[in-house]
């Protein structure tokens, strides 16, 4: 199942975003919560786990890049798309660098381009989960393998330890 969230102060946008989204990608089982006030949707983010948040720039409340910086914080694995009416190259700027959006999209938006945006994103957000778990289990991994070093130590102090002699001998 996947989750998204998008975010518009324009009911009328929300309809047409979600309409354009589940018409172009057709994913089963594919949950789509739409909200028009940023502090609703990052009460929201903190219940729940998104796949994707699109967020419009311009809202009367909080501005898209703030919201997207906030969401970024709270679930850094959420991929984040900027949807925007601005055309100003710093309302851009501001999103790819402060929010670290995965992209920018101008409205009106294309709903081929959108939805091999989202394909892309949710390629994005697949390797990002499973660079996580990778991480994880290294991290497990390690983490008995330093127990084990431990316990061996205690047992025999020095035993980890190699001393080399200057030909590169072993030092008993």
């Amino acid at each position: 199942m996947r989750r998204f969230l998008l975010l518009d102060d324009e009911v009328k946008v929300l309809n047409a975003l979600r309409r354009s989204l589940r018409v172009h990608l057709q994913i089963e089982g594919l949950l789509i919560e739409t909200f028009e006030q940023p502090r609703a949707a990052l009460q929201r983010i903190c219940e729940c786990d998104f796949d994707l948040a699109i967020s419009d720039y311009r809202m009367p409340q909080m501005d898209g890049v703030t919201f997207l910086q906030a969401l970024k914080e709270v679930a850094p694995h959420t991929v984040r798309i900027m949807l925007s009416a601005s055309t100003e190259f710093q309302t851009a700027m501001s999103a790819i660098n402060e929010a670290q959006v995965f992209r920018f999209i101008p409205k009106p938006w294309s709903v081929n381009d959108l939805g091999h945006c989202v394909h892309d994103a949710l390629a994005l957000r697949d390797r990002l989960l499973a660079d996580a778990g990778l991480a994880n289990h290294a991290s497990q991994v390690l983490g008995a393998q330093e127990l084990e070093a431990q316990r061996l130590e205690e047992e025999e102090p020095g035993i980890l330890k190699v001393n080399w002699g200057p030909d590169g001998s072993i030092i008993l």
